[in-house]
């Protein structure tokens, strides 16, 4: 059973699908994470949604890329947990389904591409603590602790 972190879905509301990928990245006692500004500023595991026909390992290289402007390498999936959330920018209610990888950050190509993302290092036993929500937060403690 996949555990469910956040608010239950709601009754009244039709829950799409939504499968994801994210990372958790490590390196020399910082994680990098990504503080996306729009709808709220808050800070997340690099990631997102696995488009049609991409597998999940090359939608979590795009992601991660996307959202921070850095590559990575070695993923290893740690686990997956749902959530139920709206999305305002595809104006919609989601199941989320959410994968969490451990990658090793590499290089940084740039700043990030996709417009509202800053990539932002935390230190190691903080990062925890400061992630928006509960699922990414449940999975950096278990693995930064």
């Amino acid at each position: 059973m996949i555990p469910r972190y956040g608010s239950p879905p709601a009754r009244d509301r039709r829950h799409v699908l939504r499968p994801g990928v994210y990372a958790l990245l490590p390196k020399k006692g910082q994680v990098l994470v990504t503080r996306q500004d729009w709808p709220e500023p808050e800070l997340q595991l690099p990631g997102g949604g696995i488009d049609p026909g991409e597998s999940p390992l090359v939608a979590l290289h795009r992601e991660v890329w996307e959202e921070t402007g850095w590559i990575i390498s070695t993923p290893r999936r740690l686990g997956a947990f749902r959530r139920f959330a709206y999305m305002p920018e595809y104006d919609l209610w989601a199941e989320k389904l959410c994968t969490i990888y451990v990658a090793r950050p590499v290089r940084a190509l740039g700043a990030p591409p996709e417009p509202g993302h800053t990539a932002v290092w935390l230190r190691r036993n903080e990062a925890w603590r400061k992630l928006g929500n509960a699922g990414d937060r449940r999975f950096a403690a278990r693995f930064l602790r």
